[in-house]
């Protein structure tokens, strides 16, 4: 287990030992977490009780590995779900460390929800994960899954051996049962949850986004100094995103792990597809984002796309150069010509140095965070900007189009997050004056950090 940095703290809603945990919450709502062996169809279920499909789904054992949560309501109240990977008390490798992660969901969790297949009935892995569930003294809900008739519901009697009470037929896929299954969480679930967190306002959040295995669930693991999200040396471990409530310095934020960006969303399928659906969903959900690249690598096709991606979302941006434990002299060398030919047109977006696996300077994230959300909220004044705006075209005016020169006519900027700008002017401005205009914005100005939108209105003259 690794150490948080000097200045962070880790608030996670889904940790701490079986034993000793004390009941997690996520604001204000108690917590729900589904176990149960692979492929019993958990996930599936998750969306039946979200009413949405939030979750990952494919027909292939293993798809969820982390502690993923979501947002639930039935009947007025609220509640958090925490959706896991397969839990196989006799697992090793891999899938050894996806059941350790539904583990500790199921111990900082206010209620559990167990799975169990109907077809199949209870197996050794199933009564494994009951004598543990019994050690952690939580209330459990056991929901028998795929009993998609009346003929199935017997099936479903017989496992009141497993001794955790009414056993609840249910159909994740028709949906059949789903209510009474409901009724029965909100039964086991507190009205409110043991400990309580409050943000004022409510943290603001970031997004690790960057190509497969270049060191996205490193980081949040060192950040919150705890196996929060899988790492493997095998790309596209992570596949939901994984968030995480951490304090750096006196700021709270909600770092959200996603899935590694292989290709365009169109362009995937299977699990793949929805991990990238659900990749691009946190980054529309988040203010900044933190792209990782793997600096003992040539910077590649992929990194672009995702950088590309951020500023097409229009997301405040900060570079994580990762792996620079690595770095011997010669690639060094061959790094700085490659940043400064291929991230030329992002120089204006801090870039961090950092090992997620060492920690090293991974504190520094706090300030570079900070100035790229100053400038993705900055503002400028009409006036300011005009004043600013009149001096710049009188010293360089716009190139001639069409035998005419074009006339800026005045400015205003219509919006910030990103900040985004409108000039009218009585012609068309070519987009090379229009990246010039924002070189010199950002050289007066800052805007460290952020993207800018530049609009041009063409107003005609009026004939009297």
């Amino acid at each position: 287990m690794t150490s948080p940095p000097a200045g962070f703290a880790v608030s996670d809603p889904a940790a701490g030992p079986l034993d000793d945990a004390e009941p997690a919450e996520i604001g204000a709502q108690p917590v729900l977490a589904v176990v149960g062996r692979p492929n019993v169809g958990k996930s599936t279920l998750v969306n039946r009780i979200l009413g949405r499909r939030e979750a990952v789904v494919e027909d292939v054992p293993g798809v969820t590995r982390d502690r993923v949560t979501y947002d639930a309501l039935w009947r007025g109240r609220r509640f958090t779900v925490v959706d896991t990977g397969g839990w196989d008390p006799d697992a090793a490798g891999m899938a050894a460390r996806v059941s350790a992660q539904a583990e500790v969901a199921a111990a900082a969790a206010d209620a559990v929800l167990l799975v169990v297949d109907g077809p199949v009935g209870a197996t050794d892995a199933d009564e494994a994960v009951v004598r543990v569930l019994r050690r952690a003294g939580k209330p459990v809900v056991l929901a028998v899954n795929k009993v998609d008739d009346e003929r199935g519901e017997a099936d479903a009697a017989a496992l009141w051996s497993l001794g955790l009470g009414e056993p609840r037929p249910v159909s994740a896929l028709h949906g059949r049962g789903s209510g009474d299954l409901l009724d029965a969480i909100l039964d086991a679930l507190p009205e409110a949850p043991a400990d309580r967190f409050d943000v004022e306002g409510g943290p603001r959040r970031v997004a690790l986004l960057g190509r497969p295995n270049v060191g996205k669930s490193s980081l949040l693991n060192r950040l919150t100094g705890q196996e929060r999200a899988l790492v493997d040396s095998v790309a596209g471990t992570t596949r939901d995103p994984v968030d995480s409530i951490v304090t750096l310095g006196e700021v709270t934020w909600r770092f959200v792990d996603t899935a590694g960006l292989r290709r365009r969303v169109r362009e995937a399928s299977g699990a793949e597809f929805y991990a990238s659906l659900r990749t691009q969903s946190a980054l529309d959900a988040a203010e900044v984002a933190i792209v990782l690249l793997d600096v003992s690598e040539p910077l590649s096709e992929q990194d672009q796309r995702v950088i590309a991606t951020v500023i097409e979302t229009g997301r405040a941006l900060v570079l994580a150069m990762n792996k620079w434990d690595l770095l011997d002299e010669d690639r060094r060398l061959t790094l700085d010509r490659e940043v400064e030919r291929d991230l030329a047109r992002v120089a204006w977006a801090p870039r961090v140095n950092i090992s997620a696996l060492t920690g090293r300077s991974v504190e520094r994230l706090t300030p570079a965070l900070r100035t790229a959300l100053a400038g993705w909220e900055q503002r400028i004044s009409t006036g300011r900007l005009n004043s600013w705006l009149g001096e710049l075209i009188a010293a360089t005016p716009p190139p001639v189009r069409g035998g005419k020169q074009p006339k800026v006519l005045f400015a205003t900027q219509a919006g910030t997050r990103p900040p985004r700008f409108v000039l009218f002017a009585s012609g068309f401005l070519e987009a090379g004056y229009r990246r010039y205009i924002e070189r010199r914005l950002r050289s007066d100005f800052g805007f460290v950090g952020t993207p800018i939108e530049i609009s041009v209105k063409v107003r005609e003259k009026r004939r009297g």
